[in-house]
C-alpha cells in the first residue's frame, strides 16, 4: 500500500511544532559548515541558509527509508510511526547520513560565504539561532503551522537586528521574499539569493573553467522569483559555455521533488525525465538547488556529472 499522506505530513509538522524542524538536525550541526571562518555573529546584513543544504543528507536518508516502506505492509505501520515520534523523534533513527554526504553540503555553503567574502560583502550568521524555514511544510499544505513558524523566524531575525537577508537556495528564497511578507504584517526585510548578489557585485574570475556545462533552472527560481540571469551571467563569466535542456527557464522541467517526502518513486520517475534531457544536451548538468540536486543525482548514471553551481564558482572566482 502506498504511504499514508496524512501520517506522513504529520510526522513532518509535527517535528517542525515540537523540534523546529521537518528533521531534527542540532545547532551545532547545522551551523558545523561555519566552523574556522570567523563569520560575525548577526548584524544588519546575514547569509541565511534556512537548513536546507545540511538537512539534504537527512532527506535523503529518509527518503531511501521511505522508498522501502512505500508499497508494503509496513506502510500501515506509519500512523503508529507518528505517535512513536510525538515522544522520541524516529528520524533520528531512519535517517543517519554518513558524515562524508554531511561534509558535501556544507562544502557548498562554505563555498558561499567564500564566493561572497571575495565580491567584498559584508554578512554575519545567525549560528544555532538560525531556523529552518518552513519551505516543506508549506509546499505540503500544512498554512496554520506554517504561518506561526514563519512568524518565530522573523521575530528571530528582528531579535538580531538584521534588516538584510541573503539566501543560498530557491525554495528559501521564495518563502523569505514572497510567501513570508504576504503572512506576517509589517515585514520589512531585504532578501536577496546570493546569486543576485554576486552578479550585482561585477564579481571577475581568476581562471577560466573553459568547459561546457548544461543548466538545470530550479522551478521555484525561475517561475516565482525571475531569477534567471543571475547564473547565467556568473556561469559566462567563469568561462562556462552554457547550455539549455530541452525545457528550461519558466518552462523548466520538475526534478521530482519535493514529492519524494510523499511519492519516493513518482519522484525518482519525474526526476529521471529530466536527467534524460540534461543528458541530451551534455555530459556535466549544473543545479542551484539543494532539491534539485539530490533527486537528479539519484535518477542519474554515470554519463551525467551534476554539480552544484556553487563548486564551479568557488573554482573561478578563487573564494
Amino acid at each position: 500500500m502506498p504511504l499514508p499522506i496524512g501520517d506522513t505530513i504529520g510526522i513532518l509538522a509535527d517535528n517542525l511544532r515540537l523540534r523546529k524542524s521537518v528533521l531534527p538536525i542540532s545547532a551545532k550541526g547545522a551551523s558545523r559548515w561555519a566552523k574556522g571562518l570567523g563569520l560575525p555573529r548577526g548584524g544588519e546584513t546575514v547569509l541565511y541558509t534556512g537548513l536546507m543544504y545540511q538537512l539534504i543528507p537527512y532527506i535523503t536518508a529518509m527518503s531511501a527509508s521511505q522508498e522501502k516502506v512505500e508499497d508494503s505492509f509496513l506502510a500501515g505501520m506509519v500512523g503508529l510511526g507518528r505517535q512513536v515520534n510525538r515522544l522520541v523523534s524516529i528520524s533520528a533513527f531512519m535517517a543517519r547520513p554518513p558524515a562524508a554526504v554531511k561534509e558535501q553540503y556544507d562544502k557548498v555553503l562554505r563555498d558561499i560565504a567564500g564566493l561572497l567574502r571575495t565580491a567584498g560583502v559584508e554578512f554575519g550568521y545567525l549560528y544555532g539561532d538560525e531556523l529552518y524555514s518552513g519551505a516543506l511544510i508549506y509546499d505540503l499544505g500544512g498554512d496554520d503551522l506554517f504561518a506561526d513558524h514563519a512568524r518565530l523566524v522573523y521575530d528571530t531575525f528582528r531579535k538580531h537586528g538584521v534588516k538584510n537577508v541573503i539566501t543560498v537556495d530557491p525554495h528559501t528564497t521564495n518563502m523569505l521574499r514572497s510567501v513570508y511578507p504576504s503572512l506576517i504584517k509589517g515585514y520589512d526585510l531585504k532578501v536577496r539569493s546570493y546569486l543576485e548578489v554576486l552578479a550585482q557585485a561585477d564579481l571577475r574570475p581568476v581562471r577560466e573553467l573553459g568547459t561546457e556545462v548544461v543548466l538545470h533552472d530550479s522551478c521555484v527560481y525561475a517561475r516565482y522569483e525571475n531569477v534567471l540571469d543571475p547564473q547565467r551571467t556568473l556561469l559566462a563569466r567563469a568561462g562556462c559555455a552554457v547550455r539549455e535542456p530541452g525545457e528550461s527557464g519558466v518552462f523548466t522541467h520538475c526534478c521530482g521533488g519535493p514529492a519524494e517526502s510523499l511519492f519516493p518513486r513518482k519522484a525518482r520517475q519525474v526526476a529521471g525525465e529530466r536527467v534524460e534531457q540534461l543528458q541530451e544536451a551534455g555530459g556535466r548538468g549544473v543545479t542551484m538547488c539543494p532539491i534539485c540536486l539530490v533527486n537528479l543525482r539519484k535518477a542519474s548514471g554515470p554519463d551525467l556529472d551534476l554539480q552544484d553551481i556553487s563548486g564551479y564558482l568557488s573554482r573561478a572566482y578563487g573564494a
